[in-house]
């Protein structure tokens, strides 16, 4: 479901957001954004005084407190527009959802066996539809027969197919996607108008967006804020009287305006739309920003091994013949029993022989028998017409074919077993009419970066945990190569749930990734459960995220937006609140300092005249916020460095910016209208 256009500013997105930026000024959506709210009264105070100063004098030239209210007047549609803005890019990729969300025709599978049409809208949860190749899967599914190739690029914007097939984690199909080959039985899992589709549309158009506890924490301070200055203001007036200055109207409304974090106030809302829309261009569907907000304060990550440490298959790496077997016969044997064996570790071995020089048959011989691989049996191998017996399969039970056939197991290649489990690895023992031939080495391949990508993640004081059903030296021998923190070995649901509980009871908020039916107790206990799209219904219901990708790997991204996102909305807020320390020397000294000759001193920027220098104020106060919103939609860049140099970092760049910005911007604005004035 990826964007063509990951611009920020396309010519249709603006054009709808400067309609909306005139909508929000309704005072009943206003009253939502406490700060810019006070702005609007002030607004329609300067509008009145603007036709007072018409006709009445003593309030200021008609001319300037007209250049006032435009002012703020254009201070409130920035600060509209960059939440309209914000929300446009949403309801656009909320367009192209909606072109995948049409009517379907449904091949709906009677209680008799007859196979009815009937529209998509028409299906309901328990109906069970047939698709085949080329057709367009109607609604929310689990396939319960047969297995296809799907093409998803409606959902992901991968072009890729991907195959879902009846039980495991891999059978959820979505409504909008389509049927490349073969052909399935699905069974409806969601009512009309709660689809996956739908509930992304919903969510993208910001219809289910509330906003997060730190949001309103984060309101509630900047309304006291708010309050602080109004009674400051208001104070002014009679603290002016008592001085012999004569003060304007405007000139308070100006200093209340300045003096607020109107910056934050205007930008707040876009930085936490935008933060889900980032992870929503990173195909990550959010249920609330909540989830994304959490995922910027996850303390601990629980990672399956499988797919997301390692390359998700082993694969052969070594032959290991025994001391009086010749490496020839080993590996030939070892390509025969593999000839009919599907799995990758069977077609690995065919591929590390073809490395070989030995010169190795593509085929079996004509009416060999295949033995396939029980979990009974625990081996698997080939039978051929000239009697030859081979089998290959875990170390205990070829060591027991072969005891039981009288033969003795060598020591050295029980030693070499126990090697290559303590390494990690995975032997296969090789036996040839129930003599024991050698031993075939597996390994987890770990994926490139994978170490880099946790050191970043320790970098940010997360603590990351694998998890396996390898049993615990095979677990530790990856972990410790990997580079993870610790490792849940020969992990079962319940392990999962009670280290997250115990994670949780200490303090620490819990992130973990899955797919599986077994996975949905956890990760609805996580802070944050990220469930495959391909996964079960179950395992979507139960987290709180969606990945559209079905990449293991993006609860790492997932948690870099998260952090973004805070990071993001905390140095914004900094910048804003350092910037009311400028504007403070900016107007201050020009309204007093006739009266008050000891405000010198604080009269840094030496404006033109207290008209220039309020007007040079609140002009720079509202281009600030438009100025912003590309940082604010994009997200300050986060860089996996501790809290306190990131913190030193944002306070250099973000706060002393913040103050020494205004007083060079002010000073030009004041240059440039002091001829004016």
């Amino acid at each position: 479901m990826k964007t063509s256009s990951n611009k920020l500013f396309e010519p249709a997105l603006v054009q709808t957001a400067l309609k909306e930026s005139f909508i929000k000024l309704n005072p009943r959506v206003m009253l939502r954004n406490p700060v810019m709210f006070t702005v609007e009264v002030g607004t329609a105070i300067m509008l009145y005084m603007s036709v007072y100063s018409f006709t009445h004098s003593g309030q200021g030239s008609f001319a300037y407190n007209v250049l006032i209210f435009i002012v703020l007047f254009l201070t409130l549609l920035f600060a509209n527009f960059a939440e309209a803005i914000a929300e446009a890019r949403g309801k656009a990729q909320a367009d192209s959802l909606r072109k995948t969300r049409e009517e379907t025709p449904a091949k709906v599978i009677a209680a008799n066996g007859t196979i009815q049409s009937r529209s998509s809208n028409e299906l309901r949860k328990g109906d069970v539809f047939f698709c085949e190749a080329g057709d367009t899967i109607p609604t929310d599914g689990e396939i319960i027969e047969g297995l296809a190739t799907i093409d998803e690029s409606a959902i992901t914007g991968e072009s890729a197919p991907v195959i879902r097939e009846a039980g495991g984690d891999k059978s959820s199909v979505t409504g909008g996607t389509k049927v490349l080959s073969d052909q399935i039985k699905v069974r409806v899992t969601t009512e009309p108008g709660e689809s996956f589709l739908d509930k992304m549309i919903a969510l993208v158009e910001g219809a289910s967006r509330q906003k997060t506890p730190n949001e309103i924490a984060l309101t509630i301070l900047l309304a006291s804020f708010t309050l602080i200055f109004i009674i400051v203001c208001v104070t002014l007036k009679p603290f002016a009287d008592y001085a012999n200055t004569p003060i304007t109207i405007a000139a308070l409304i100006s200093l209340f305006v300045c003096l607020i974090p109107t910056t934050i106030g205007g930008l707040l809302s876009a930085i936490g739309i935008a933060g889900m829309d980032r992870a929503l261009r990173a195909n990550v569907i959010t249920k609330s920003g909540k989830a994304v907000e959490t995922a910027g304060d996850i303390d601990v990550l629980l990672l399956d091994k499988t797919g997301t440490i390692t390359i998700g298959n082993r694969k052969a790496t070594h032959f290991w013949p025994a001391l009086d077997v010749a490496p020839d016969d080993l590996v030939k044997a070892a390509v025969l029993s593999s000839l009919a064996d599907e799995t990758p570790e069977g077609k690995s071995i065919i591929e590390l022989a073809g490395h070989s020089k030995i010169k190795i048959a593509q085929t079996a011989p004509e009416g060999a028998e295949f033995i396939r691989f029980t979990a009974e049996t625990r081996s698997s191998g080939i039978d051929t017409p000239d009697g030859l017996r081979i089998r290959k399969g875990a170390f205990d039970a070829i060591r027991s074919l072969s005891v039981n056939a009288g033969n003795s197991f060598p020591d050295d290649v029980a030693g070499r077993v126990k090697e290559i489990s303590s390494n990690g690895g995975t032997p296969l023992v090789v036996a040839q009419n129930e003599k024991v031939l050698g031993t075939i080495e597996l390994q987890d391949i770990i994926k490139p970066g994978i170490a880099e990508r946790f050191e970043r993640l320790r970098k940010m004081g997360i603590k990351t945990v694998m998890v396996t059903g390898d049993n615990p030296l095979t677990a530790k021998f990856i972990a410790a190569k990997a580079g993870v923190d610790d490792f849940i070995a020969e992990a079962k649901p319940e392990d999962k749930m009670n280290y997250i509980k115990h994670e949780q009871q200490s303090g620490r908020l819990v992130a973990m990734m899955g797919d599986g039916t077994n996975d949905a107790p956890a990760l609805a206990q996580a802070d944050v459960g990220v469930a495959m799209n391909s996964g079960t219904q179950a395992a979507k219901e139960a987290g709180n995220m969606v990945d559209l990708d079905n990449d293991p790997t993006k609860l790492i991204e997932i948690v870099e937006i998260g952090k973004q996102l805070l990071i993001t909305r905390g140095t914004l807020t900094t910048f804003s609140i350092a910037n009311d320390v400028a504007k403070y020397f900016a107007i201050v000294p020009a309204l007093f300092i006739a009266s008050i000759p000891a405000l010198q001193a604080i009269n840094i920027m030496g404006l033109h005249s207290p008209e220039s220098a309020i007007v040079s104020a609140v002009i720079f106060n509202a281009i600030i916020i438009p100025v912003l919103i590309p940082l604010a939609l994009k997200g300050v860049e986060y860089k996996p460095i501790g809290a306190s140099a990131l913190l030193r970092r944002n306070l250099l760049i973000y706060g002393l910016g913040g103050v020494i910005a205004p007083f060079i911007g002010i000073k030009l604005i004041d240059l440039f209208i002091s001829l004016f004035f």
